[in-house]
């Protein structure tokens, strides 16, 4: 595997691991489920999904490309990208894969929808589904908080990247979207044991990201603070 695809599938593997863990899959599934009530032909639901998705995906490339192009313009914040990211960057790592484990742990204040909006989104139909994704995926949960800003943000930073990679995280928590979406309009019912199955899968996946964040995170830490030559 080439080096330069590491970011990439690193971004994108973000975003799948943030669509499946409970708090942001819950969200999603409830806000699919929510407008495909307001959704007249089955044949429509994927169309509705795959809004929702876009909407997500909108959202985190925006936020990405405000947070990450702002600093990379900034001649002083540039200069320190390439002399003190690397360094800071370790620790950053470590300190998100402690909190995956749940080692450490901050919370965040809830943010929901009123009634009054909702309602609005399934009256709209297909169309809400876009707005609602923008909403949802800017409330953030811990592990999307921790995993976007903790992992994402600075992958941008170091690859020069304020488009590319927030464009494949926020695929990355759509998929899982579209799968449901799929599963809804083919009227499966097996539904519950999708989402326990992902729920399984996650407990396994959280775990594993966090012990590679970890062990990079030590890497990053020998060769840019202890300049330790390990290869």
């Amino acid at each position: 595997m080439e080096s330069g695809s590491i970011p990439l599938i690193s971004a994108l593997w973000f975003g799948i691991l943030t669509s499946i863990s409970p708090c942001p899959l819950a969200s999603n599934i409830a806000a699919v489920s929510y407008i495909v009530n307001g959704v007249e032909k089955p044949s429509a639901i994927l169309t509705t999904g795959l809004a929702y998705t876009l909407g997500r995906v909108t959202a985190y490339i925006v936020l990405g490309f405000l947070i990450s192009a702002s600093l990379l313009n900034i001649p002083q914040a540039s200069q320190f990208m390439q002399t003190i990211m690397p360094k800071i960057l370790g620790p950053v790592l470590i300190l998100t894969g402690f909190f995956l484990l749940g080692i450490i742990s901050f919370s965040l204040p809830d943010i929901f929808l009123s009634e009054k909006i909702t309602a609005k989104f399934k009256k709209s139909g297909t169309m809400g589904a876009f707005p609602l994704g923008l909403l949802f995926a800017l409330s953030f949960c811990p592990v999307s908080a921790a995993l976007f800003f903790g992992s994402l943000i600075p992958l941008s930073l170091q690859n020069n990247s304020p488009v590319i990679l927030p464009f494949l995280y926020g695929t990355g928590t759509g998929l899982p979207v579209l799968v449901f979406a799929i599963l809804i309009s083919s009227g499966a019912r097996n539904i519950s044991r999708t989402f326990n199955a992902i729920t399984k899968t996650e407990y396994w996946a959280r775990k594993i990201t966090a012990g590679i964040l970890i062990a990079v995170g030590v890497y990053y830490i020998l060769t840019n603070i202890f300049y330790i030559n390990l290869f």
